[in-house]
């Protein structure tokens, strides 16, 4: 993948992945999320391919840090929650 295109989907998901508002709709705001990408990168003139070929299928690589990003949120508003 170039380096052009790596560094469009670094900064695209950190822009644009944050908490989802609610846990229950991660697969659905992935999938929202995946079309702009796949939007804007064709407006930079980078291939769906070249992005494919190095992280696999956006949608799901999305979802994961859509995941991560609620996971953190959930740990900063629940400090020191006792184990069960």
């Amino acid at each position: 993948m170039s380096e052009h295109a790596i560094e469009f989907l670094r900064g695209w998901i950190g822009e644009k992945v944050q908490c989802p508002h609610s846990p229950a709709r991660i697969e659905k705001q992935a999938e929202t999320l995946a079309e702009e990408c796949c939007a804007k990168a064709a407006e930079e003139g980078i291939l769906l391919e070249d992005i494919q070929e190095e992280v696999g299928d956006i949608k799901e690589l999305i979802a994961s840090r859509l995941e991560e990003v609620a996971e953190e949120n959930e740990d900063e508003t629940q400090p020191d929650k006792p184990s069960e």
